[in-house]
């Protein structure tokens, strides 16, 4: 089939590579979002995936809106058959939908209908699923809920972090993703209605959203870390400027201190929650690049009785 892929961050890259290794598609054409301003110079840098499309001199195209007309009309002089999409970020309006007549077929990072929305692996860390995935399915109007054609499934790891699970759905997800253009192509797959039951919606994580609770169980204090590394990143303030948190550990044989409470060890620093103690591995204070938490309590010289907030 003749594809125009649509996609914009580093996790959309293996789906990307995968249609172009594949000899049953071309690749015609990518969408993705406009250059975006980045680093210290804040100079226009074009997304991961405008990079890997130029590397390969394909052509890019960058609409503000999707429903610009010079994009619409470039679109269907390409004339694509198909457009898979992966993270593109920018809602596709029925005039852009309905351009290539087999439709626009989505890889989304959650076992739908579970988590459909803009941050379904943060969703799925911060509930404790055990069990995760990606499905390919034909996009509507709706929020996440046309028809499937596929699924994969991964375990979620007591340790990982959206980062990391992220990473290992973009490259399963990347070889569903092409196989479902291979059963669209040769008419052995069709898409089939989600389930009515077990919708749930995974909405952005906000930098609110990352700030840490003392007063929760350690359990949700841990899954907040994991599920908001890298981004927006978990925080908390100490001494009144915000201190990210970039990983810790359950501590259920520690002595308990308070909500927030700081315990200093010789090689530790503990945290009391609403349940047991955690234990802070790394963190990042506020200008300051990431470092083991012992080497930041030995530098800030924590009292007896000082807490996060």
């Amino acid at each position: 089939m003749r594809l125009v892929f649509a996609g914009t961050p580093e996790v959309a890259v293996p789906a990307l590579d995968a249609l172009l290794a594949s000899d049953r598609h071309e690749v015609a054409a990518v969408v993705t979002r406009p250059d975006a301003r980045a680093g210290r110079g804040r100079h226009l840098v074009p997304s991961p995936v405008a990079q890997r499309a130029e590397e390969e001199g394909i052509e890019v195209l960058k609409p503000r809106r999707p429903r610009d007309e010079d994009f619409l009309a470039r679109l269907r002089e390409i004339g694509p058959d198909c457009c898979p999409v992966v993270a593109y970020g920018a809602l596709l309006p029925r005039v852009a939908l309905d351009v290539p007549p087999r439709g626009w077929v989505n890889l989304h990072f959650s076992l739908l209908p579970a988590w459909r929305g803009a941050a379904p692996v943060q969703h799925a860390l911060l509930a404790g699923d055990e069990v995760t995935g990606a499905t390919t399915f034909l996009i509507e109007e709706g929020l996440d809920s046309g028809p499937y054609y596929g699924v994969v499934t991964e375990e979620v790891r007591p340790s990982d972090t959206s980062g990391d699970l992220l990473t290992r759905l973009a490259f399963a997800g990347a070889g569903l993703l092409a196989a479902t253009m291979d059963g669209i192509e040769d008419g052995t797959l069709k898409a089939v209605p989600q389930p009515e039951e077990g919708v749930s919606v995974a909405p952005k994580i906000t930098v609110e959203d990352a700030r840490l609770d003392w007063a929760a169980p350690a359990l949700r204090v841990d899954r907040v870390v994991r599920a908001c590394t890298p981004a927006p990143g978990a925080w908390t303030e100490f001494r009144g400027e915000r201190l990210k948190v970039r990983s810790l550990a359950l501590a259920p044989d520690a002595d308990a201190p308070g909500p927030g409470e700081l315990a200093v060890g010789k090689k530790s620093v503990h945290v009391g929650t609403g349940s047991h103690a955690v234990a802070l591995d790394w963190v990042q204070a506020q200008g300051k690049k990431p470092m083991r938490a012992t080497d930041w309590a030995r530098g800030v010289r924590i009292e007896p009785g000082e807490r996060l907030i």
